[in-house]
């Protein structure tokens, strides 16, 4: 038997999880007596919600008064029509474009063609037509604009 107690006692014993202390409380900063509820109150039950009331719509304004949206003009500068240069006029043909319509149309040339990077969408492969224009066998699509418009006079 003492052996097995000596056993026992080299044994290391199993630590039980430390109980957690309470939070130390910290001095209550003086408060204010709460006002007290007449008794009657008190003993009363809360009365049941009763839906909220439908609200007025706001008076509205005769219509002649108020002023319909204006449309959004666009910039004159982006809408001048433009030549493309013979290299470009390959690619968009070579009637007089605005910059904006020059820009949607090697874009159709460039995803009817899949001329764009599988890898990177961003980047733009160039085949022979874009390449006389680009200087580049690829582009980003951000430098590509600014290519485009060094062909445009």
């Amino acid at each position: 038997m003492a052996a097995a107690k000596k056993a026992a006692a080299k044994k290391p014993a199993a630590k039980k999880p430390a109980a957690k202390k309470p939070a130390a409380k910290k001095p209550a900063a003086a408060k204010k007596p709460a006002a007290k509820k007449p008794a009657a109150a008190a003993t009363k039950k809360p009365a049941a919600k009763k839906p909220a009331a439908a609200k007025k719509p706001a008076a509205k304004k005769p219509a002649a008064a108020k002023k319909p949206a204006a449309k959004r003009k666009p910039n004159a500068a982006f809408m001048k029509a433009m030549t493309p240069s013979a290299v470009l006029a390959a690619v968009i043909g070579a009637t007089p474009l605005p910059r904006t319509e020059v820009t949607k149309k090697v874009w159709d040339y460039i995803k009817k063609n899949k001329l764009q990077d599988a890898a990177n969408k961003r980047m733009i492969n160039a085949d022979a037509k874009l390449k006389a224009i680009f200087n580049k066998a690829q582009v980003s699509m951000f430098e590509m604009t600014k290519l485009i418009s060094n062909q445009l006079k």
